[in-house]
C-alpha cells in the first residue's frame, strides 16, 4: 500500500497481541438524594488517586465521567478488571458525596440541569455544535479489538455494518427522557444522531479509500482529528483497533462482558474471512432506526430477502455463527448470556422500576447496580 499520512500508520503492538478487547464507558455522576446529574468533573477527577485517574477521562458533559480498561486477552479478565474499577470510581464517589451509574440518558436530566465540560476538546465540541452540545448527555459503551493490520481491519469495518442494529438493539438501555417514557428501547440513539458524521459508516472495501476519506476531512480542516469522527464504527489506528460504539451504557457489569463478547468474536469473523456484502445502506438505516426504537422487540428488516425478522431471531444467527470464534477467544459463557440479556434488556428493567416505584426511583437503582455482580435491577 502506498504511505499513509502519520495519523494512518496501523499500531503494530495489535500485530503482538491481535484479538484483546477493552472497553470505554460514559458513567453519570449522581447528586442525592435528588440524584440530579452532578456537573463535578473537576472535583473528581481531582480526587482520584493516581491509578484510578488513568483510567479516566473527562466527557462533553460535566456531569459524565469516562472509565476505560486496558486491552485483555479475554472479556473475563476485561471484566474483572471493569468491576474493580467501577468499585473503586464508587468508593472515590462517595468520599465526595456523590454517586455513579450507567445507562444510555440519564432518565430525569433536563438541559437546565447539565453543563460543558471544561476541557479545550469539549468547549470546541461546545463551540462547534452549540446547541446540539448543551442538551442533556447521552452515554454510550465503546468496545475496541485489536485487528493485526489495517487491511483486516477494513474487512472487519465492513463486515460489521450490517451487524450494528442488533447490537444497538440488545444493548438499548435509555427508554426515558426528560423523566418521560419516549417510547423508544434507546432514546440515546437518534439524541446523538443529532450531531454531524454518525450512523453506520459507509462500506470502504480498502484501508486506503478509508485514509482517502478521513483525511479529506482532516485537510480540508472540516474535523480537526479523526476522533470527531462519531460514526457507530470505526477504526483506531494509533491503538490497532476497531472501535463498535454504537451501544448504549450498560448498568450491570455482566452486560458490558456480553455485548464486548459479541463485539470481539465479530470483529475477528469479519477480520479472518473475504469481505462480506451487507444491505444497502437505507436498509442499514432504517434497521438502526428500529433497533431504537423497539430494541430486542424489533422487527429488523432482511436486506437481501426484504421481509420483516424478529431481533431475536436474528441474535441468533449471530450468535450461532460466532460460537466457534467464541471457543477460540475464551467468550464462550460470556457471548451465551446474550440470550439472558435479550430476554431481560435494560430498557424494560427500567421501565419495570419506573412501573412499580416511579420514574423517579430510577437513577437510585441504576446506581444500585453499578459496582455489583448481581445481575437483575429488580425482581420479576
Amino acid at each position: 500500500m502506498p504511505e499513509v499520512p502519520a495519523w494512518a500508520d496501523w499500531n503494530p503492538a495489535a500485530a503482538e497481541r491481535p484479538w484483546t478487547v477493552g472497553v470505554e464507558e460514559e458513567i453519570m455522576l449522581l447528586r442525592p438524594p435528588r440524584w440530579a446529574p452532578a456537573n463535578r468533573i473537576g472535583a473528581v477527577l481531582a480526587s482520584l488517586e493516581a491509578g484510578l485517574r488513568d483510567c479516566t477521562a473527562a466527557e462533553t458533559h460535566a456531569c459524565v465521567v469516562e472509565l476505560r480498561t486496558e486491552p485483555h486477552a479475554t472479556v473475563g479478565a476485561m471484566a474483572g478488571e471493569l468491576l474493580v474499577l467501577r468499585a473503586a470510581l464508587r468508593d472515590a464517589l462517595d468520599a465526595l458525596g456523590l454517586r455513579a451509574a450507567a445507562a444510555g440518558t440519564h432518565p430525569l436530566a433536563t438541559r437546565a440541569e447539565v453543563s460543558v465540560a471544561p476541557d479545550a476538546r469539549y468547549r470546541r465540541i461546545d463551540d462547534t455544535m452549540r446547541a446540539l452540545a448543551r442538551r442533556e448527555p447521552t452515554m454510550a459503551l465503546h468496545v475496541h479489538v485489536a485487528v493485526p493490520d489495517a487491511a483486516s481491519a477494513v474487512r472487519a469495518l465492513d463486515g460489521l455494518r450490517g451487524d450494528l442494529p442488533i447490537l444497538l438493539a440488545l444493548s438499548a438501555n435509555s427508554p426515558f427522557w426528560r423523566a418521560t417514557d419516549s417510547g423508544f428501547a434507546s432514546i440515546r440513539a437518534p439524541l446523538f444522531a443529532m450531531f454531524p458524521r454518525v450512523g453506520i459508516p459507509r462500506a470502504f472495501g480498502t484501508y486506503a479509500a478509508y485514509v482517502r476519506v478521513v483525511d479529506a476531512m482532516l485537510r480540508s480542516d472540516a474535523i480537526p482529528d479523526p476522533s470527531f469522527l462519531w460514526w457507530d464504527a470505526r477504526l483506531q489506528p494509533r491503538l490497532g483497533t476497531v472501535e463498535v460504539r454504537v451501544m448504549d451504557a450498560a448498568s450491570r457489569v455482566a452486560d458490558v462482558a456480553t455485548l464486548a463478547a459479541a463485539v470481539q468474536c465479530l470483529v475477528r469473523r469479519y477480520a479472518e474471512s473475504v469481505p462480506v456484502r451487507a444491505p444497502e445502506p437505507e436498509i442499514l438505516a432504517e434497521n438502526r432506526f428500529l433497533a431504537a426504537r423497539d430494541g430486542m422487540r424489533a422487527m429488523l428488516i432482511d436486506g437481501f430477502a426484504l421481509r420483516p425478522r424478529p431481533a431475536a431471531a436474528v441474535l441468533g444467527e449471530l450468535l450461532a455463527a460466532c460460537r466457534p470464534v467464541a471457543a477460540a477467544l475464551g467468550c464462550a459463557a460470556e457471548l451465551g448470556a446474550a440470550n439472558m440479556l435479550a430476554a431481560d434488556p435494560g430498557d424494560q428493567r427500567q421501565r419495570r422500576i419506573a412501573a412499580r416505584e416511579g420514574v423517579g426511583e430510577v437513577p437510585a437503582r441504576l446506581s444500585g447496580e453499578f459496582a455489583t455482580t448481581s445481575v437483575g435491577l429488580v425482581a420479576v
